[in-house]
């Protein structure tokens, strides 16, 4: 690593901590050769995931693409978006466990159906409605009636 203020690349680390989001380490270095300090973050590389779409290509996994299309489905609802990012969070570590080096959409798609029937079942019929292409209302009236019937059982 280099000084960002002379290019020098030798540095002594001052003080060491982890990072806010605890995933990350903030160390504090001293320049060698200038004296200047800054601070660096160190994390761990993550692993890549690609998506394999149903037409067969492949493009590397998203966060941000999930968060968007559960932020799309919680629109105008009481959902706070830190419950939406950590079950983003939850949905990555998931589809890493289950899956080596690719994921099929369906399993994300998936995976997202499961965190939004438990965050916001407005959401989730929003979002099954767009994940399993509803084409008539009857497809609309049997995902209603599916999530009626959970939730009876679970009261």
């Amino acid at each position: 690593m280099r000084c960002p203020f002379c290019g020098f690349d030798d540095q002594k680390v001052i003080e060491s901590r982890p990072g806010r989001d605890g995933d990350s380490i903030r160390r504090r270095r001293e320049c060698l050769a200038c004296g200047r300090r800054f601070t660096t973050f160190e994390e761990p590389e993550r692993p890549r995931l690609f998506v394999v779409k149903r037409n067969g290509s492949r493009e590397e996994f998203s966060r941000e693409k999930v968060f968007d299309s559960m932020q799309i489905a919680c629109r105008k609802r009481p959902v706070p978006v830190e419950v939406l990012r950590k079950a983003v969070g939850q949905i990555e570590w998931n589809l890493f466990q289950e899956f080596e080096e690719e994921a099929p959409t369906s399993a994300i798609g998936m995976a997202v159906l499961l965190a939004l029937q438990d965050i916001d079942t407005v959401a989730y019929v929003r979002f099954a409605s767009v994940y399993r292409e509803f084409d008539t209302m009857s497809d609309f009236t049997r995902i209603v009636e599916s999530m009626q019937e959970v939730h009876s059982a679970t009261r």
